[in-house]
């Protein structure tokens, strides 16, 4: 746990480290607040002592004036601590923020696929704000307690010896409670924080599928679910937050326990003329200087715990090591021809390490011509999409580019030659023209209506409210299904690839639309290499080869009609096709 917590530190250091000047001059407004706090406790004693004691009115006026022109400096000095720990603890937690965020863009899928969105959303947002917090604040003032603490401590001693070594043995039964309870404030506040997590994730799930629980009316299930989650999290905070009470509590009564009985032994000493009133004010300002310091580090050493948690669950996310390796010095894809070639592959998804999603699969894709795979359900045909495109590598065997095998290539120089239009196109919670646009962020405006009038697409984009510039709502809500596919083909088409992977693009579309989309798609395919996950007959046709698969592997290969005479399971899969387009033109 140690090494841990020195990792987490030397990881937030390396972040502070960016900004040294910045936290050099926050350092020495902290030093020089703390200094000008002590010297208060000069100007009480002189105040006292050669003043009213004395009976002198110049000295009380000065002891005054001097005690005015430190608080000027403290409020001086105070101003320029907090701006500059603000403004470290805003930026780190933005820089914090967006290494974060920039390291997740290059993870691999299988990482989101094991961890939920909900809660790393919660790490990037919520951590991070908490972080921003401790470090703008409760750090700094756990830092200027600390200082006033050790240095009231020392002009305890040269203040009065006996009464200093009354404060010295109550040093420790302060400490004691801190070390203790603050170790199991920490490991709550990481529970405490997951928790939340677990309650974002379950709202933002819900949410996302409100349609669903709707249709099969399941709101007071989800009500119940949700308020056993709130609940729980709930119940982790009241435990955190007594730790915290009960910490505060035994800190108040251990320090305040100790001044009393200093206030009893300098009384005294007073009295018997062992020590002047000055000195014993003095004394007490530094006392209370002191207890204060203890008391404002024991509340702030929570808020200091849970930033140590949140920095312990963000530092991980950068500790991510994508299974997806780029290479030191990566090939260039100029090959001409982008053709590939999966060469004996066979992968396992990481989720489901017993069940081959390809098995010693062989496949050639021609440059420039069309190939359709077709196959039942869990054959392989969108594995072989990720494949391509690299977000899995094979366990056995590998894929070329070309004359390149695409691990010796980086992945976004791969993923450049490539456009997908899925079946379920995704659309981001923008305009019409950002998520056209996506395809290519500096075409014009011409270039992307010429895209979506190529895609079908422009008739209904301009019978929008605001035309391309209208909100589609999260996920593209506010479109149809065909639209949607309409968008996401203009999409592809703007990006203008080198190879196109066609998950049955036109599936979504009503015959008309699909006819005109079909002839954008034809032209869009002309002397580029495709690959389409093929279920209708009239795509299946249309390819220059097609390949059949069965449980991960190739078991055919050819055009339509050989295909028909030499592969059963494709002329099966033909035969089922005829029957429902023949049904559906009966229905029709």
């Amino acid at each position: 746990m140690k090494s841990k917590n020195r990792a987490v530190l030397r990881e937030l250091l390396s972040f502070l480290g960016a900004y040294k000047k910045t936290l050099i001059a926050a350092s020495i407004a902290l030093v020089f607040t703390a200094t000008v706090t002590l010297g208060i406790g000069q100007g009480v004693r002189l105040l006292i002592d050669e003043g009213f004691v004395a009976g002198s009115a110049e000295k009380l006026n000065q002891a005054a004036l001097f005690i005015i022109v430190l608080a000027l400096l403290m409020a001086i000095g105070t101003f320029l601590r907090f701006y500059f720990v603000s403004w470290l603890g805003e930026r780190v937690s933005a820089d914090i923020r967006l290494s974060v965020f920039n390291h997740l863009l290059t993870l691999h899928p299988h990482y989101f696929e094991e961890n939920r969105s909900g809660e790393i959303m919660s790490r990037l947002t919520t951590d991070t704000t908490l972080l921003q917090t401790v470090i703008g604040s409760s750090a700094s003032m756990a830092l200027r307690s600390s200082l006033t603490a050790v240095g009231g401590l020392i002009l305890l001693f040269i203040t009065n010896l006996k009464l200093s070594l009354l404060v010295l043995v109550s040093v420790p039964l302060v400490l004691l409670p801190i070390i203790l309870f603050g170790r199991r404030v920490r490991a709550l506040s990481r529970k405490s924080q997951d928790s939340i997590a677990d309650v974002g994730s379950h709202a933002g799930e819900i949410i996302q599928q409100i349609k669903t629980v709707q249709s099969y009316t399941q709101e007071q299930r989800e009500q119940r679910a949700f308020s056993n989650h709130v609940e729980e999290a709930f119940d982790i905070a009241k435990s955190r937050i007594s730790q915290r009470a009960i910490l505060i509590a035994v800190v108040i009564i251990i320090t305040f326990g100790s001044i009393a009985t200093m206030l009893w032994v300098g009384g005294n000493d007073v009295l018997n003329g062992a020590m002047s009133a000055g000195d014993l004010a003095a004394f007490v300002f530094y006392a209370i200087i002191v207890a204060g310091s203890v008391g404002t580090i024991s509340e702030v050493i929570g808020d200091v715990q849970r930033a140590a948690g949140a920095a312990e669950r963000l530092f991980e996310l950068l500790s991510e090591k994508s299974e997806i390796i780029v290479p030191d010095t990566p090939k260039p894809l100029v090959d001409t021809q982008p053709s590939m070639h999966f060469n004996n592959v066979s992968f396992y998804y990481p989720s489901r390490p017993d069940q081959a999603a390809l098995n010693g699969f062989s496949l050639k894709i021609s440059q420039g011509k069309s190939l359709a795979l077709v196959g039942p359900s869990g054959a392989g045909k969108s594995t072989v999409f990720e494949l391509i495109q690299r977000f899995y590598d094979p366990n056995v065997g590998d894929i070329s580019y070309g004359n390149t095998n695409i691990r010796e290539a980086s992945p976004s120089d791969l993923r450049s030659q490539i456009a997908v239009v899925a079946q379920q196109p995704m659309l981001f919670s923008a305009d019409v023209l950002h998520n056209i646009r996506y395809g290519n962020p500096n075409a014009s405006q011409d270039q992307v209506i010429a895209a979506a009038k190529a895609a079908n697409a422009h008739d209904f984009i301009s019978d929008l409210p605001n035309g391309y510039d209208s909100f589609l709502g999260e996920h593209g809500v506010r479109l149809s299904g065909g639209q949607k596919q309409r968008i996401a083909i203009a999409r592809a088409i703007l990006k203008d690839p080198k190879i196109l992977l066609l998950d049955e693009a036109t599936s979504a579309l009503d015959a008309e639309s699909e006819h005109r989309v079909q002839q954008a798609l034809e032209n869009l395919m002309k002397n580029r290499t495709t690959v389409v996950i093929a279920h209708r007959l009239a795509t299946i046709r249309q390819a220059d080869q097609i390949a059949v698969m069965e449980g991960g592997r190739l078991i055919a290969q050819g055009t339509h009609n050989e295909l028909l005479t030499s592969c059963k399971l494709y002329k099966r899969l033909s035969e089922l096709q005829f029957q429902e387009q023949a049904q559906a033109n009966i229905n029709s």
